[in-house]
């Protein structure tokens, strides 16, 4: 069973147990890429649009007569090959969404949780230790670790003074359990997380809580 060390408080020198349910999936590569790429399509706005001809001004009256002037024919100065005509197969709102399988989904966050516990890129942070915002003392807890960065802290939303702590370190980002997903976790080279945040992110790997049984 993968331990993580406790940062911060008085129990430094203790280590907390992760759950296998969450914590022992092996590393799949290609199931975290779809993961990834499925998050970050979901995050795109989607809003680029251009203008067809059917959608520029003008095009009321033919520019010049057909036959007589030397130059090529043209009908309408919203054709796409003249400045300021419409453009053809431009982009238009979309949604670039697509789907994955909840239990896809669950086993890649398995996965990229389990990168870190075996890495031991991850800890658990006692944000009790935090009873005002101190930015020096999320330095030196994070410095003391001694692990790379980026890092991504995981906190409960009643935990403000730990967040206020961290969200202005450098190379340091501060999210939610329901924010976490496998980018996240994967772009982070180390992760510190409390446990009632690490409680919850459990819960959704290993598909288990109050929606565990619908969502299966």
């Amino acid at each position: 069973m993968a331990e993580a060390p406790i940062l911060g408080g008085t129990a430094t020198a203790k280590k907390v147990k992760l759950d296998d349910a969450a914590f022992s999936e092996r590393f799949r590569r290609s199931l975290l890429h779809e993961s990834v790429r499925a998050e970050q399509a979901a995050r795109r706005r989607g809003t680029a649009a251009t203008k067809t001809r059917g959608m520029v001004s003008g095009g009321g009256a033919k520019p010049w007569r057909q036959k007589g002037t030397g130059r090529a024919r043209a009908g309408s100065n919203r054709s796409p090959i003249w400045t300021g005509g419409g453009t053809v197969f431009g982009p238009h709102p979309r949604s670039y969404t697509f789907k994955v399988n909840r239990k896809e989904r669950r086993a890649a966050l398995r996965s990229a949780l389990s990168l870190h516990a075996e890495r031991e890129s991850i800890a658990i942070l006692d944000a009790s230790a935090f009873s005002a915002p101190k930015t020096r003392q999320a330095l030196e807890l994070l410095a003391g670790w001694g692990q790379a960065r980026p890092t991504l802290v995981v906190l409960g939303a009643e935990e403000s003074a730990a967040a206020l702590s961290f969200r202005n370190l450098d190379r340091v980002t501060v999210a939610h359990p329901e924010d976490v997903g496998v980018t996240e976790l994967l772009r982070a080279a180390s992760v510190v997380i409390t446990e009632p945040a690490l409680a919850e992110l459990t819960a959704r790997a290993a598909a288990r809580g109050r929606h565990a049984e619908t969502e299966a």
